[in-house]
């Protein structure tokens, strides 16, 4: 039954589209093909969002696009590269204490939806401006490149990738609301790369984030925590993604410019660069470099890889019910990239918080 009220809130949601004239009537078959990306900067809640911060492997003529149904979820349309499996991320951009979470994705016709919905502490639904992004890879990988992603329904594993084409990654749960996922063949000694986790729940509020992490020789080794609208820990279901010198994206070249920092120091005033220096990677050599703008505030700059159109996720890090956004949209110029701010919460209030930043360029 609630596999159905799922097919059935995604034909709805794919009929508003159609009604809105973002949807192609082509549904003709797609040949498979690996490694499909898009983002976005989700800035207004129907239409062409922001067009310097979308980009993906579509072909050039096409544009992202949204539509938000009264009542409903966002739903942003990545065109030509409709694809099952992948995963996605979101991020919120706003000055309030508010998150935004996967409900859904998956293909229609040529194009990939992605339902988005946005909330406030308490539970309260918003119309606030996002970052998403969603990936799907195949492939191996020659070390020391590493990238693997975890589709988790709350239930069992949905779908997964690994670079290092060996074991499937597993997921162990633990206590409500905590997971252990383990990436084996993407080991390290010492921790390297950069994870991202975001929620994925369509029936209620739900925040989850990187409890813990460790890197060992055999694998990657992370904890995922979630919680519900009011701090409470809540089984839900969730996306991860690892990177090392790879970007979000999953897309090999280009991109030639990305970046992606763990601040591990939140009380380091800095400017400083987070240790140790795998997790602070910048593909054009440039140091990372973080440091406070305020309670709860962080600034971050990627210098060397700041190219138009790019895009920026965050998560937050720790065993708390803590959670990250992105204070407005970052800034690129001179070829930096310019975080202004990532900012941190525990309930309401601001807090100097642990986390991990990922930026991309398409280019």
């Amino acid at each position: 039954m609630r596999q159905l009220r799922k097919v059935i809130f995604r034909t709805l949601c794919v009929a508003l589209m159609l009604a809105a004239g973002l949807v192609a009537v082509n549904t003709s078959a797609q040949a498979a093909v690996p490694n499909r990306w898009g983002f976005a900067y989700v800035d207004v809640p129907n239409g062409v969002p922001n067009l310097t911060h979308q980009a993906g492997s579509w072909p050039a003529a096409f544009n992202v696009s949204v539509a938000t149904p009264l009542g409903g979820p966002t739903l942003v349309r990545f065109p030509q590269i409709a694809t099952n499996g992948g995963v996605v991320h979101v991020t919120a951009v706003s000055d309030g204490p508010h998150w935004c979470q996967a409900l859904w994705w998956g293909p229609s016709g040529p194009d990939q939806f992605v339902a988005v919905r946005c909330y406030r502490y308490g539970g309260g639904p918003v119309t606030i401006p996002f970052t998403v992004v969603f990936e799907q890879s195949s492939g191996v990988l020659p070390a020391p490149q590493g990238f693997g992603y975890v589709h988790y329904s709350g239930v069992t594993i949905a779908t997964q990738f690994n670079s290092a084409g060996g074991p499937p990654n597993t997921v162990v749960p633990g206590p409500p609301g905590v997971w252990t996922v383990t990436l084996p063949g993407l080991g390290s000694t010492g921790r390297t790369g950069g994870v991202q986790v975001t929620a994925l729940n369509p029936t209620q509020p739900a925040r989850c984030k990187v409890g813990g992490w460790a890197s060992a020789p055999g694998a990657q080794v992370v904890q995922v925590r979630c919680h519900n609208a009011l701090n409470v820990p809540l089984n839900t279901g969730w996306t991860l993604t690892y990177q090392r010198e790879r970007a979000i994206t999953g897309a090999a070249v280009p991109p030639k410019n990305f970046a992606y920092t763990f601040d591990n120091n939140p009380a380091n005033p800095g400017p400083y660069s987070p240790l140790p220096v795998a997790v602070n990677h910048n593909s054009q050599g440039g140091l990372n470099t973080v440091q406070t703008a305020g309670a709860g505030f962080r600034l971050i700059t990627f210098p060397a890889v700041g190219v138009l159109p790019d895009h920026v996720q965050v998560t937050a890090y720790g065993p708390g019910p803590e959670y990250c956004n992105l204070l407005t949209l970052w800034g690129t110029g001179g070829l930096n990239a310019t975080v202004r701010d990532v900012v941190c919460y525990n309930a309401v209030a601001r807090v100097n918080q642990r986390s991990l930043t990922s930026y991309t360029s398409a280019r």
